[in-house]
């Protein structure tokens, strides 16, 4: 059994509760059948416990560090990368006109989750060198495509993020790079940029940076931003890398997880020579960049749940292993150990894990899905559904990010708590997934963040519609679980809680345009945690339901147990996790003050 990600369960999502075979029948995937998609990722799982995962150890003890100017990386790690290229992978939803295989989102999602469940620092070089590829090929010149694009598509180069900087932190619009115009047809480029990761490396010929400056006289704040590509060596005529740009790593972050690879501070124009050349029209940058940062939202849930669930089955394997102790039923000290999965509170912790890592999961392959059908509804020219679509991955953005960066790091703490003091060493992995996972409630937008997100704009946006058309699939399925005499009460369960989330929502939203109070966002988190719960509850009735119309339908035996497993998380969650809902909702529904009257001198 593989102790990444357990293929029957993506198998189940994908082919069992997503359909996403039936997306073969578009004229965009009629080149795939289910066959192949099993293939790809079998391969993906091989490649990530062949090339990935043996390095995870290595790369988390051997730190990148800067000696002589040079970047000192594990060996094997170019090897890894090549294979994962090599692969297909790193270009497997792009079109087949731009070199890639056109698969369909989720199924590229689905196999990331291996290569991130065995090792999350070495899958941050392809995932974002694809999303820099994509920014490029979707906004930039037909010049700057072809000289920047191909070959980060090609694997040559490796792309990288530059939006953080030192003062600003999460304030995006109080950025300061500077971008001076010039005669030429590039700008200067003058500043420092932090926490940008993967810009230190040195076995790929060039990187390519994407940064977010200002142009000195535009607006300030968000609206003044503008993208431009900073590559490491400039181009000659020659069309090799071959002249160095000005960048300068002048320090690495040592963090506590993702390790594996250099997490830096970065320095722009220290000789006055860092030419960058603008990306599309002025100002509009961070507009630009989130076709990169939409994309990573639904990555970083990916990456939770996934880190989340291989902790599970590790920790799932050594419960079955180890014996310790005689059950409640049997105290003869006489009598043979029982083995500690037979203990009720194992259990507890093993099947909390299943619930958040399996929901986690399924909840990010379900945003990739919907991905999948806005590219099909804007291809057959369905402006409609796909604004829908549009709308509907918006208000999910910040609960996939968020929700299985919270939940899923929980199960990794849970499996550290399985095995004992063994789960504390480093004699076991479970200690650096918990190490790792923690920084997915951090990047690409912080917990709290992503909360005011969803409170303060997503839930209102497009005059709510976005929250209607939500609120109307979970509906649906809860009252087509209400038809079924096993799964009743649970879809009478999802419903009021439905109904509680809409009252509450309405009674915390003003009128269309007006921002929510300060007093109210300070709840903003319980509001993201209720909604979460709700969605992921949601999830699960829809897997309860798949799982029980295969067991009425004659399942295999080999299967039977795997589908009651998915029924046995659904009660667990609808009985013990939905609960919590309606404390997180009195919170919001309050506006309960004791944080947001906290002054600082009390502390």
């Amino acid at each position: 059994m593989s102790l990444l990600i357990n293929p029957r369960d993506l198998q189940f999502i994908l082919f069992e509760l997503l359909q996403v075979e039936s997306l073969c029948q578009s004229d965009r995937y009629a080149h795939c059948d289910k066959a192949m998609f099993v293939a790809i990722l079998d391969t993906a799982r091989r490649i990530a416990e062949a090339e990935f995962e043996p390095l995870a150890k290595i790369c988390d003890e051997a730190e990148p560090r800067l000696e002589g100017g040079r970047t000192i990386l594990p060996d094997d790690v170019a090897k890894a990368v090549n294979a994962y290229v090599d692969g297909g992978f790193l270009n497997a939803s792009a079109d087949l006109g731009d070199g890639g295989q056109q698969l369909p989102v989720v199924v590229s999602q689905a196999c990331m989750g291996y290569f991130v469940a065995a090792n999350p620092s070495l899958s941050v070089y392809p995932f974002v060198t694809n999303g820099v590829a994509t920014v490029i090929g979707n906004h930039g010149g037909a010049a700057q495509k072809k000289l920047f694009a191909e070959p980060l598509r090609a694997g040559r180069w490796l792309g990288v993020m530059a939006i953080s900087e030192t003062q600003a932190g999460s304030s995006v619009g109080d950025l300061r790079t500077a971008a001076i115009p010039t005669e030429a047809e590039h700008y200067l480029m003058a500043g420092s940029k932090m926490w940008i990761t993967g810009a230190a490396q040195d076995f790929t010929e060039n990187i390519v940076h994407l940064v977010l400056a200002r142009i000195a006289g535009t607006p300030a704040g968000t609206r003044g931003l503008s993208l431009f590509i900073v590559p490491k060596y400039r181009m000659p005529a020659s069309g090799q890398p071959a002249v160095w740009n000005d960048v300068n790593v002048v320090g690495l972050n040592h963090k506590m997880g993702f390790r594996g690879i250099s997490n830096t501070v970065l320095s722009l124009g220290d000789r006055n020579d860092c030419r960058g050349y603008l990306v599309g029209e002025p100002n509009n940058g961070l507009r630009y960049m989130f076709d990169l940062i939409n994309e990573a939202r639904i990555w970083v849930g990916t990456g939770a749940a996934a880190l989340g669930y291989s902790g599970y089955l590790r920790s799932l394997v050594y419960a079955k292993e180890r014996a310790q102790g005689r059950t409640a039923a049997n105290r003869d000290p006489n009598t043979p150990q029982a083995p500690i999965i037979e203990h009720a509170d194992v259990q507890r912790l093993l099947l909390t894990q299943k619930a958040y890592v399996e929901g986690g999961l399924c909840l990010a392959l379900y945003c990739a899905w919907l991905v999948d059908q806005s590219k099909l509804a804007a291809a057959a020219g369905d402006a409609d559904r796909q604004a829908d679509l549009v709308l509907l991955l918006e208000i999910l953005a910040p609960i996939v990010k968020s929700w299985p960066s919270e939940f899923c790091l929980e199960a990794n703490k849970l499996a550290i708590q399985v095995l004992g003091g063994y789960g504390y060493t480093r004699d076991f992995p479970l200690e650096r997934l918990y190490r790792d996972n923690r920084l997915n409630a951090i990047h690409e937008g912080t917990y709290g963040i992503q909360a005011i997100d969803l409170m303060g704009r997503k839930v209102s946006m497009a005059e709510g519609r976005g929250f209607q058309l939500l609120l109307s699939r979970m509906r649906e399925t809860a009252g087509l679980a209400k038809k079924e005499p096993a799964l009743a009460w649970r879809g009478s369960q999802l419903e009021r809680y439905l109904e509680r989330l809409a009252a509450v929502t309405r009674k915390i939203s003003g009128p269309p345009g007006t921002p929510a109070s300060e007093q109210t966002l300070a709840n903003a988190v319980h509001y993201l945690d209720a909604f979460g719960h709700i969605v992921v509850g949601w999830l699960w009735l829809r897997q309860a339901m798949a799982a029980d119309m295969a067991l009425r339908g004659g399942a295999q035996p080999e299967d039977a147990g795997f589908y009651k497993g998915k029924l046995f998380a659904c009660e667990f969650f609808y009985r013990r996790e939905l609960p919590k809902v309606n404390h997180f909702l009195d919170l919001v529904e309050q506006a309960e003050a004791t944080c947001f009257n906290m002054q600082k001198d009390f502390f």
